[in-house]
């Protein structure tokens, strides 16, 4: 595809100022709430994904929100991540030009997997996550539980079970290997974690990777409401819907640069 020059005629509206040209400024990092770069929304930042600008002039992700530096917050979206890479959001917020990583945002799934994981090992070490159908369900039984983590590979009649009368988040955003794995075992398909900081921290980090998902879904589903209700027809999983956005398959490195810079680099288009 023909590259694109990142002419202000391609940013959206909202994205560029209340005049289509100039931004607003941003607020500075204080509060609960963050604007998101693209949308101009206002949200939890817990909801959202920050990202800095490198030495190298490279956007880094800061999934932890402790790197040194003046943050991009954008809405963690598959979306508005797609947007930003493809539109100069990165290079307009940082007021100059920055190179995009040419897999954001599979590179983002995977570290906010392996966040996941790390705090559910944490949740197990702390004794305040078990696995397995019987220890689960206990769990759920004696009200401990605020949160239900099951494989997302698992069978739907055997998960919709366990759930039984459970009316608590559910989030599926590992198979039955990997969920067993952080608990040293081969397979797993339910786990409940004790109400507790972890608990929360894992339910959330479930939900941001369910809305990089959302556009692109094949990891993650996030149910907080009815158990079982985030499976398709036929109990299959995201895992099984087979075929991913081409534009994460097939990214090349992007070069952003702002609108009206002199010089203004080319943006690559999305393919699709």
């Amino acid at each position: 595809m023909t590259a694109r020059p990142a002419t202000p005629d391609l940013l959206d509206a909202d994205a560029a100022g209340t005049d289509g040209n100039a931004p607003e400024e941003d607020a500075p990092e204080t509060g609960p709430l963050r604007r998101c770069a693209v949308t101009r929304e206002r949200l939890p930042k817990e909801e959202m994904i920050r990202f800095v600008i490198g030495p190298d002039r490279s956007v880094v992700p800061d999934l932890a929100a402790r790197l040194p530096g003046r943050g991009i917050w954008l809405s963690a979206r598959g979306d508005v991540i797609e947007t930003a890479c493809t539109r100069g959001i990165f290079a307009k917020a940082a007021r100059g030009p920055v190179t995009v990583p040419p897999d954001l945002r599979s590179g983002l799934q995977a570290a906010l997997l392996r966040r996941f994981v790390d705090h559910l090992g944490l949740a197990r070490r702390a004794g305040q996550a078990v696995a397995g159908f019987v220890k689960a369900r206990e769990y759920l039984a004696s009200g401990r539980a605020a949160l239900v983590v099951q494989a997302r590979d698992g069978s739907a009649e055997e998960r919709q079970r366990f759930l039984g009368g459970w009316s608590g988040p559910v989030v599926t955003p590992l198979d039955g290997a990997r969920l067993g794995a952080v608990f040293g075992r081969e397979h797993a398909v339910h786990v409940a974690v004790a109400a507790g900081r972890l608990a929360e921290t894992l339910r959330r980090e479930a939900g941001r990777l369910a809305g990089l998902n959302m556009a692109a879904p094949d990891m993650v589903t996030l149910d907080m409401a009815t158990p079982g209700a985030g499976l398709p027809a036929g109990g299959k999983g995201p895992g099984d819907a087979g075929q991913r956005s081409g534009r994460d398959q097939d990214r090349r490195r992007r070069t952003n640069s702002p609108p009206g810079a002199a010089g203004r680099n080319d943006v690559q288009g999305t393919g699709g």
